[in-house]
């Protein structure tokens, strides 16, 4: 079984900065990419970065210049490095990881998700 878990979110003021991490677990075989997602109230769940096991990386217009994803391999974690943030960020953020599984081997990938994790910024 896998288990994908957020950590780090919280409440800032505009302007300030917010760490978050995401740690999957279990049977993995190996991680294709993780990222972050982010959904507003009365919004769409939204991709907000996201970076391959080749640490490519991609980010959403709205974020990029502010925002940093980064991974360690290792210990099958991604983190978000929040900086200039503003209200409009204020929403729950999801991790995603897509992997395979060690029961299934490598030609089957998945996509699991965190339980999110909510952050605020105050204007």
């Amino acid at each position: 079984q896998v288990q994908v878990a957020e950590s780090g979110g919280g409440l800032a003021q505009a302007g300030g900065s917010l760490r978050l991490s995401c740690a999957a677990s279990g049977s993995i075989l190996s991680i294709k990419a993780m990222g972050w997602y982010r959904q507003a109230p009365g919004k769409q769940r939204e991709l907000v970065a996201i970076i391959t096991d080749g640490s490519s990386t991609n980010y959403a217009d709205s974020v990029k210049g502010r925002f940093t994803i980064s991974r360690d391999g290792a210990k099958k974690t991604v983190y978000l490095q929040m900086n200039s943030l503003l209200p409009e960020d204020t929403a729950v953020y999801y991790c995603s990881a897509d992997l395979s599984l060690e029961s299934v081997g490598s030609r089957h990938m998945f996509r699991y998700w965190g339980q999110g994790t909510q952050v605020t910024v105050s204007s």
